[in-house]
């Protein structure tokens, strides 16, 4: 593709009308300054990963910030920007451009780069940050961001886009060497407190866990923890419902709308060239209510009348679009992985849920499947890590970690809305089956507020409060992603 370097080329606007529209993304070229509204909100924790990958300029590659719609991107870049004035960068060489701005249409991203130097008199392009916003509404973007960084090497470019399936699509075929993809994924449990200032409700304390002490989190009010985390499982995956009262009052027509309709309806059709929304809507609308359950191509085909073939392309779809996470089946004693004929589908946020249908409470029947789905969430953040389930004829645990060599289990966790088994631990009799047939000596064990260790039949068994251990997984996950990035 070639891309027109002369900036008045084809331009259905006079260029002083789209140098206004940049100055106004960019009031930091004359205050110095980004918005108060912006500068106010609390940064998600997850700033912290991305900020150093912003400034590792060294490295010549774009940054492609692609997740799921309305987990807070924009916001993000805009705390980038703020983060890069704190360190001295020269406010004019920062250059932040929202891409569905309509003035921008038919506008190539190097005559955008082109203007945002005109409009600053920073004709030289070296030391620039500039920031795209919403890439997907530019046709061919991974063609002119390519273009870019190897036209540009000493110039920092930076894009986020919500139609994270179509993103991470074309990333992968044409981004090569040149994009460097960051995945912003819904709330953990643990930024959901953060947002809300509620860091005082957890403790830090230890368990003996795989043969060694781990650091684990504790609270010093269960009560209000379990309250939380209700919230989080009802609409806690995106900052703006966890800050907005009005939406929480009606937040399954936010969510619906501005998430799951905007990815149904538009996102996918277009990518995949989908006729049938109503048959990928109704799939969807399923899966979220069975969330955690086990699926069967076969009745799921039989049940809805959609062939199993199509039913299997756009579960792929939903994964790619970062809605859902298949998790896999293995026995209870097993030696390799075998073909799934059946698995378990979770959402990838439990407040999508909740959108299509209605806020639980704690003693709802779904609670069950709303809090493993929760735990399984806080795990979704992890991209090096694949849980399984484990399923045999006599018995199910919810979830199990493989080593990748041997195929052996290392360890396992069953994860309950109750406090029944921390006062009769021996009805776990699936997992400690489990436990026995693969000689391990511990496991974890979720409860709604009871907090301890029972030992039975030599087995150790750690009893965590589903909220702790919800808490504990999401931020472990940040502490082990900042370590590798370091």
């Amino acid at each position: 593709m070639k891309i027109n370097k002369d900036p008045m080329a084809l331009l259905p606007y006079s260029e002083e009308q789209i140098l206004d529209r940049l100055r106004f993304e960019n009031p930091w070229w004359i205050s110095g300054q980004i918005e108060d509204y912006y500068a106010s909100m609390e940064r998600r924790l997850y700033y912290n990963l991305f900020m150093p990958l912003v400034t590792q300029t060294e490295v010549r590659r774009a940054i492609v910030m692609m997740g799921p719609r309305r987990v807070g991107k924009t916001v993000m870049l805009y705390h980038t920007v703020h983060g890069l004035l704190e360190n001295n960068v020269d406010p004019l060489k920062i250059a932040f451009v929202s891409i569905e701005t309509p003035i921008y249409n038919t506008i190539s991203l190097e005559q955008l780069f082109t203007l945002c130097r005109k409009g600053t008199r920073q004709d030289n392009p070296k030391g620039w940050y500039v920031f795209f916003d919403e890439i997907q509404y530019l046709k061919d973007w991974e063609v002119h961001l390519k273009s870019l960084v190897d036209s540009y090497p000493f110039t920092r470019f930076v894009v986020s886009g919500s139609a994270a399936a179509a993103l991470r699509l074309k990333s992968n075929e044409s981004g090569a060497g040149r994009f460097t993809d960051f995945m912003l994924p819904p709330l953990t449990f643990n930024e959901f407190l953060h947002l809300k200032k509620l860091d005082r409700l957890i403790t830090e304390s230890q368990i003996n866990w795989e043969g060694s002490l781990s650091k684990i989190y504790s609270t010093n009010n269960i009560n209000e923890l379990n309250n939380n985390f209700i919230d989080y499982i009802n609409y806690g995956g995106y900052p703006e419902v966890i800050f907005s009262e009005k939406i929480q009052t009606n937040p399954g027509r936010y969510i619906r709308s501005d998430i799951i309709d905007k990815v149904l309806l538009r996102d996918l059709p277009s990518l995949y060239g989908i006729r049938d929304v109503q048959e990928l809507n109704s799939l969807f609308t399923a899966i979220a209510y069975n969330s955690g359950g086990e699926v069967r191509l076969e009745e799921l085909s039989k049940n809805s009348g959609v062939q199993k073939n199509t039913i299997k392309r756009y579960i792929e779809y939903f994964e790619a679009a970062f809605l859902i996470k298949i998790i896999h089946k293995i026995s209870n004693k097993p030696k390799h992985f075998q073909r799934a004929t059946q698995f378990k589908i979770y959402l990838s946020n439990p407040s999508l849920r909740s959108a299509l249908f209605a806020p639980l409470h704690p003693n709802d029947p779904f609670i069950g499947n709303m809090v493993e789905t929760a735990i399984f969430a806080q795990w979704m953040h992890r991209e090096w890590f694949t849980p399984y389930y484990a399923r045999w004829p006599k018995g199910e645990v919810d979830m199990v970690k493989i080593d990748d060599k041997y195929f052996h289990p290392q360890w396992a966790v069953e994860i309950k809305w109750s406090n029944q088994f921390y006062e009769k631990p021996g009805d776990l009799k699936s997992l400690i089956q489990f436990l026995k047939d693969n000689g391990l000596k511990t496991a974890l064990v979720t409860t709604i507020d009871k907090e301890g260790v029972k030992e039975i039949n030599g087995l150790k068994l750690n009893f965590v409060p589903a909220a702790v251990y919800a808490y504990t997984v999401g931020r472990n996950t940040l502490i082990q992603k900042q370590k590798r990035i370091s």
